[in-house]
């Protein structure tokens, strides 16, 4: 007999540890049902007062996608949101989409890789692009946030069209990349004729901690990376600087999701001294801490002074200069991953990096911090932006309903 998902799980032991992990900070304001379902299962829910996937603790793979969208009818539109929120919800719990077809002459519903997977912590965020809104046939102009508009150029940007924008947006988070695949495949499948995918990134590694209980990770440069990252515990931070509380009715309790495709110069990063790599981000590569410190978690102590004179945080430093003090106060919710994919054939070197993603709500801060670093973080000589895109993510969809019901109802 096949294991279901949930035996799965359970044999495998990790009813405890990682599914603690995964449903923790998500469910801060969620009611004790659904953490306790949760709990059990291995499973996020989809349905809530915020899409999960933003505060949720970031899992450890990736696959994300934006489409472009190939109808003006906002029916349409409004029929395929409903398929993937059906279609999430399903995937999410543990379930296949639909149910086993006893026409063998027909296609399954569900692709079937899987089959037998635990839900290993997978949720499905969605997002709308600026563009969808300035199509006359779909009539959403009138419901356009003023904080969506395309992103502008930034410092150190080397865009690949082919790498950047996009109407709609998928990012699947999960424990397993087979589960993150499974949903982008079958959300692309149940959208063909309505969507088609513009470009899609694998992640593993994830860059950033958004719960107290994960330990800061490491990025592909082998720096503790997020250390400072807002905590979904800190229920007031998260209300300042990622949900959405204003303008339209149906981005409340949304938020803005920034993606950028950052190529790391891996090869160069490698060929420079631990000096350097520590004065370029400002920490000590091993323990995390600032320079001067011990502890990962010390204050950065912006005003200090060496023996000899000069700051002991450079002044082009990145933690530096990407720190609130710097910045107006401003913070952001950093939920990035690692990335491979095989060799630039020109260089013969590693095509890798960081897909950075970020929630805010105001994608302004993102633009304005962007700003300053593209200008004076003196990491630019390792990485480069080839890929960039802004996404409205709504709010949450209650039961039985679907995500965007507010803005296409």
């Amino acid at each position: 007999m096949a294991l279901t998902r949930r035996r799965l799980l359970a044999s495998a032991g990790l009813g405890a540890a990682g599914v603690g992990l995964g449903a923790g900070g998500y469910l801060v304001g969620h009611d004790a049902g659904e953490a306790a379902a949760a709990e059990s299962t291995g499973a996020v829910p989809f349905h809530g007062t915020h899409q999960a996937g933003i505060a949720t603790p970031v899992q450890d793979r990736l696959h994300f996608a934006a489409f472009d969208l190939e109808t003006e009818s906002r029916a349409e539109l409004r029929a395929l949101m409903e398929a993937w929120s059906r279609a999430a919800r399903e995937m999410t719990a543990g379930r296949m989409i639909g149910t086993e077809n006893a026409n063998p002459l027909a296609p399954p519903e569900d692709t079937g890789e899987a089959n037998g997977l635990p839900p290993a912590n997978l949720t499905i965020t969605f997002g709308f692009g600026p563009a969808i809104f300035a199509r006359p046939g779909l009539g959403l102009g009138a419901r356009r946030p003023a904080e969506l508009v395309a992103l502008p150029a930034l410092p150190g940007d080397a865009l690949n069209p082919l790498e950047s924008g996009g109407d709609l947006c998928v990012q699947a988070c999960a424990d397993d990349p087979q589960v993150v695949f499974h949903a982008v495949r079958n959300l692309a499948r149940i959208g063909r004729g309505t969507v088609a995918m513009r470009w899609s990134q694998l992640g593993f590694g994830r860059t950033s901690s958004t719960s107290r209980g994960q330990e800061t990770p490491r990025n592909l440069f082998g720096m503790k990376d997020g250390t400072a990252n807002i905590r979904a515990e800190d229920g007031a931070a998260m209300d300042r600087f990622v949900w959405v509380d204003s303008g339209p009715a149906w981005m409340r309790g949304g938020s803005y999701l920034v993606a950028r495709r950052i190529r790391m110069n891996l090869e160069v990063w490698d060929r420079s001294s631990l000096r350097d790599q520590e004065a370029t981000i400002g920490r000590h590569k091993y323990s995390g801490a600032p320079l001067g410190g011990e502890d990962e978690f010390e204050p950065l102590p912006l005003d200090a002074a060496g023996t000899d004179g000069r700051p002991v945080i450079p002044a082009s430093a990145h933690a530096r200069l990407a720190s609130p003090r710097e910045n107006g106060g401003v913070r952001i919710l950093r939920r990035g991953y690692s990335f491979t994919d095989g060799v630039d054939a020109s260089l013969g070197e590693l095509e890798a990096g960081l897909f950075f993603i970020a929630f805010q709500r105001d994608p302004a801060a993102f633009v304005a911090l962007q700003r300053r670093l593209g200008v004076h973080d003196a990491l630019n000589e390792y990485v480069k932006h080839v890929g960039s895109a802004l996404f409205a993510v709504p709010g949450g969809a209650p039961a039985g309903g679907y995500v965007g019901e507010a803005l296409l109802a």
